[in-house]
């Protein structure tokens, strides 16, 4: 009589360490809550509430079995625009882990609620935009590129947005600095062949966050629902088409804008 043994496989990311920028709130935070389902230690980064950030670190070390020794989540505050701070940043996550990082997942965005004409956008409206989306996102992926791991499973996930494609009036400074992230990260992939780290770009349409309903009516929300079959994204349409890209399934998917829209045109 033979006797089988099933043993379950292990997680698609255990053993792997993910830093996530935008962590605390939106697609950031259903994005950690999706990778460490999957096994990743996570550095939870977050801009300003500390309050969302801390609950979220003790949701996940208490689901997937963190400890004060080895956490499964731990949290950063910075300014993903200062380059002293992401440098922090990658410094913790070694750390807290004993590893260099093998993901990054670049989501912290803004975007200007009123919807200004680029006639009555500002100066510091506009800087503020590129600062945050377009600087921020070059200071993150100039350090991933030197200090990811190599060895075939390094992972850089940047967030642009499915507005490049529909350009609504309104965005013209917030699509402008979804363009600079493309094309930023398009160049990357192909600066990085042969290191084992790919680049990749997710950009999703409208998505139920505060991000997105910030300053919209009823009558805005209603028209985009009717060209994003049939409804609006939840965060969780987005968190797994994340998980894929930095999974070892994706290894020869590189240089790509993925658009996560539900057809949205």
């Amino acid at each position: 009589m033979t006797t089988q043994i099933n043993l379950a496989p292990a997680l698609p990311l255990e053993g792997r360490i993910a830093i996530i920028t935008g962590a605390s709130r939106g697609i950031g935070r259903e994005i950690s809550t999706h990778l460490a389902s999957l096994g990743a230690r996570l550095v939870l980064n977050y801009a300003s509430n500390s309050a969302l950030a801390d609950s979220l670190a003790a949701e996940l070390n208490s689901l997937y079995g963190g400890s004060i020794d080895t956490p499964c989540a731990v949290t950063v505050q910075g300014d993903m625009s200062d380059p002293d701070a992401v440098r922090s940043m990658f410094d913790r996550a070694e750390q807290a882990f004993g590893s260099q990082a093998h993901i990054l997942v670049a989501c912290a965005g803004i975007l200007n609620s009123k919807y200004p004409s680029l006639a009555d956008t500002t100066v510091d409206d506009f800087d503020e935009m590129f600062k945050v989306n377009a600087r921020g996102t070059f200071l993150l992926c100039r350090e991933a590129a030197k200090r990811l791991s190599r060895n075939g499973w390094g992972r850089i996930v940047t967030f642009s947005s499915s507005i490049n494609g529909t350009l609504l009036p309104g965005y013209a400074a917030y699509t402008a600095t979804n363009a600079a992230v493309e094309t930023m990260t398009k160049i990357l992939a192909k600066e990085l062949q042969g290191t084992g780290i790919t680049a990749n770009v997710v950009a999703p349409g409208p998505v139920k966050t505060e991000l997105f309903l910030a300053g919209k009516d009823e009558g805005f929300v209603k028209r985009v629902t009717e060209r994003s079959s049939g409804r609006i994204a939840e965060t969780k349409d987005i968190a797994p088409v994340v998980g894929f890209l930095v999974s070892e399934a994706a290894g020869w998917v590189n240089g790509q804008v993925i658009r996560v829209n539900g057809g949205f045109v």
